[in-house]
């Protein structure tokens, strides 16, 4: 019987991948949402969001006025 290696048709060791796999996530968890939530104002969202609200609800109002 041929030795068994734990390596995938193309040479790669998914031990090795999965041992890489485990010890970048035990230090990001939920670094992706917190990174980028950091850097957002809610409150200039927030007052985007309603302007543009504001203007589709002008925008549909006049749509038969043309």
């Amino acid at each position: 019987m041929a030795k068994q290696t734990n390596n995938t048709q193309s040479g790669t060791n998914a031990q090795e991948v999965r041992q890489q796999n485990a010890k970048s996530a035990q230090g990001s968890q939920g670094s992706f949402g917190t990174e980028f939530g950091s850097e957002t104002d809610v409150q200039s969202v927030r007052k985007a969001n309603q302007q543009a609200e504001s203007r589709k609800a002008q925008n549909s109002g006049n749509a038969g006025q043309q």
